[in-house]
This record gives C-alpha cells, sequence and structure tokens, in this order.
C-alpha cells in the first residue's frame, strides 16, 4: 500500500539583517546563569528580538539594573550596549542621570519587584512623576529570589510560600501606582505570552516618556507551586487580556480613520509618530482613560484576576528631558568652554551677593 508524502511546513527563516544593517549577534548578552525555565530568561528573548527586528542602534542604548536576579538579566542582552548596574533599589536616579547627561540615548531599566516595591519605592515614585524618558521594566514574580523565596511586596494577600507560610499583607501594585503618579505608559504581561510581550515592548522602546512594563515572571524554584498567585498555572487561568495586540513600527506606519466599534481596531500614536495596534474585545476599553485604567485595575484585583495588555497611555505629556528645555547638544557632548563660567561671570555673581 502506497502513502502520501507528508508535507512539512516549513518554517519561515529570520532576515539576516535588520533595517540598519546588523545581525542577531550584537543584540545578544552572556550566557544566563539564571535558573532554567525562570521568566527572566523569556523576557531578555523578547528585549533581544524587539531591538533586533526594531533596527534600533544597540551603540546608543544604555541598561540599567539595580540587584535581584532581575538586575542580572542585563548582562543577557545587548552586548553592545551600554550598561550599569546600581546598588540595590537606586536604578531610577542612575537612569535619570544617564537621559539628563545625553538625552539621544535610549535607556532601558530593569528591575524587580523587590528592587522596585520595597528598597527602590521612592525612587520609583519621583520617577514616575518625573516622567522620565525610561523603558522601565519590572520583572515581577512576587518574591526574593536570591535570598530563598521571601514573599516581597507585590505578592498577593493569602498568596503562599513553598514551605505552606501565607501572605498576611496586601500587595502593592506597580502599575496602578505608576498610573497615579504620572507614568505616560503602563502596560502589563506575562513571561510566557510572547506575543502579547513583544507588541507591548515594541510600543514602549516608541515612547517618549516614562513606559513602565510589569511582567509577571514566575519564579521556579520558589514561587511556582499550587499556592503561588505568580506561577505559570495560576496567571494562565487568571490572566484577563484587556486586548489583542499588535504593534506597528514608526517605519510602517497604518492608519485607521472612522468610528471605533467593538471588535474594530484602534491605533494610540507614540511621540514619533509609532502606534499601538489595539483591538477591541468584549467591551470598549480606552487606553487614554486614567480614571478607567485605575478602575479596572482595582476590579480585577478585587476578583483574584491579573490584567494584561495596554492598561494607560498619554502621548501629550512631556517628558522630563522637554520639561527642562535642555540644550540640543546633550550635556555629556558639550564642551568645557561652554561648561564652564569665566572668572568674570563668576565675580559679578558675588559681587550680587555682596
Amino acid at each position: 500500500m502506497r502513502t502520501a508524502p507528508v508535507r512539512r511546513r516549513r518554517r519561515r527563516k529570520a532576515p539576516a539583517e535588520n533595517r540598519i544593517g546588523l545581525g542577531p549577534e550584537p543584540y545578544r548578552g552572556l550566557k544566563t546563569t539564571l535558573c532554567a525555565g525562570c521568566g527572566h530568561n523569556s523576557i531578555s528573548e523578547r528585549i533581544v528580538e524587539c531591538f533586533f527586528e526594531m533596527g534600533i542602534d544597540p551603540t546608543q542604548v544604555v541598561k540599567l539594573s539595580g540587584i535581584g536576579c532581575s538586575s542580572k538579566s542585563p548582562a543577557y542582552f545587548l552586548s553592545m550596549s551600554h550598561g550599569f548596574n546600581s546598588v540595590h533599589g537606586r536604578m531610577p536616579a542612575v537612569a535619570t542621570g544617564a537621559v539628563l547627561a545625553n538625552k539621544n540615548l535610549l535607556a532601558l531599566g530593569v528591575s524587580g519587584d523587590g528592587d522596585t516595591a520595597s528598597i527602590g519605592l521612592g525612587q520609583f515614585v519621583h520617577m514616575m512623576r518625573r516622567n522620565v524618558p525610561v523603558v522601565y521594566v519590572i520583572e515581577d514574580n512576587g518574591c526574593y529570589g536570591l535570598t530563598k523565596g521571601q514573599f516581597s511586596a507585590t505578592a498577593h494577600l493569602g498568596s503562599t510560600t513553598k514551605s505552606g507560610i501565607a501572605n498576611e499583607l496586601p500587595p502593592i501594585d506597580t502599575c496602578g501606582l505608576a498610573v497615579q503618579l504620572g507614568a505616560t505608559f503602563v502596560a502589563r504581561s506575562f513571561s510566557g505570552d510572547k506575543k502579547q510581550l513583544q507588541a507591548i515592548l515594541k510600543a514602549a522602546l516608541s515612547h517618549r516618556g516614562t513606559a513602565v512594563l510589569d511582567v509577571v515572571s514566575p519564579c521556579v524554584t520558589f514561587n511556582d507551586h499550587p499556592g503561588s498567585t505568580k506561577s505559570y498555572k495560576y496567571v494562565r487561568a487568571n490572566n484577563v487580556p484587556l486586548q489583542s495586540i499588535g504593534f506597528v513600527p514608526h517605519f510602517d506606519e497604518i492608519h485607521v480613520e472612522g468610528e471605533f466599534p467593538p471588535g474594530t481596531v484602534r491605533e494610540v500614536e507614540m511621540h514619533d509618530g509609532s502606534l499601538v495596534r489595539l483591538e477591541k474585545l468584549e467591551e470598549e476599553y480606552d487606553p487614554t482613560d486614567r480614571i478607567k485604567a485605575l478602575d479596572r485595575i482595582e476590579l480585577a484585583s478585587e476578583k483574584g484576576q491579573i490584567l494584561t495588555g495596554l492598561l494607560y497611555v498619554d502621548t501629550d505629556a512631556p517628558s522630563f528631558t522637554e520639561m527642562l528645555n535642555l540644550d540640543d547638544t546633550p550635556i555629556a557632548q558639550i564642551g568645557q568652554d561652554r561648561l564652564r563660567p569665566p572668572k568674570r561671570a563668576l565675580d559679578e555673581v558675588m559681587a550680587e551677593l555682596a
């Protein structure tokens, strides 16, 4: 008996070079030393893919982090970029200084839930209210992975450790806090949702302001068990996507005109003209409505659900560098003749104070 030959689908090969003529290698980093299966590694992979596909020059990127498992991640991507691993919780201050010194650099900060919501909370607060142009990725696993899995400030009430101890404190919702404090791009995703995370990350990279992306990233060693609300199984069962998201990069724009009824597409324009493409699902959701965003975040929390997608975006608010009206030439590139006042200028100041 003759059987018909099996036709195998050919996988589409990734392009050898991107739009600026670089291959994937300059976007990669060192081999990871994190636990096998760690969600943080998936985030690093998405960062490599997005930067390559968008054709961002890695030498014009500064990557910053604090302390913790998450803060090791920048070693695993963008090996040709500038980098600074700061002290625990102080990444926002270092990122702000880097952006003010050279506003032409694209700043990518990677932090953890402990690094952000505990020791670094004061730093996080002021970065949000200033709208510093930084993509701020929170790798959120609800625990302290480097110190044996204690609860972090984002752990949900009633969730348990691997040993069965229950968390008795309410969580800090970094997305809700970011919206309240002034961040102009706020989203949440899941490290295991490749398509959604890619789209949101690409949109965040095109936003000119503080873009906060809280990524639920299960800790396979200490926090991926039945009692955890940040485990792979729990998130997949309780993930409520706001919208089906795609991203249209700025070098290939698509415009939609007319009404925007449920089931159709709405595009949210970024500062540089690039767009986030949103598809409405079961209800009308306007990501530019700040009050609606806060309401939906709180409602999802009450139901024990994890709301993912683009929660809030404001394309009109000025960034911190725009508020300061900085010179067109980055401070790092201004010569001493302009930065250092002459003796005559100092004498005039002293005379006025006499």
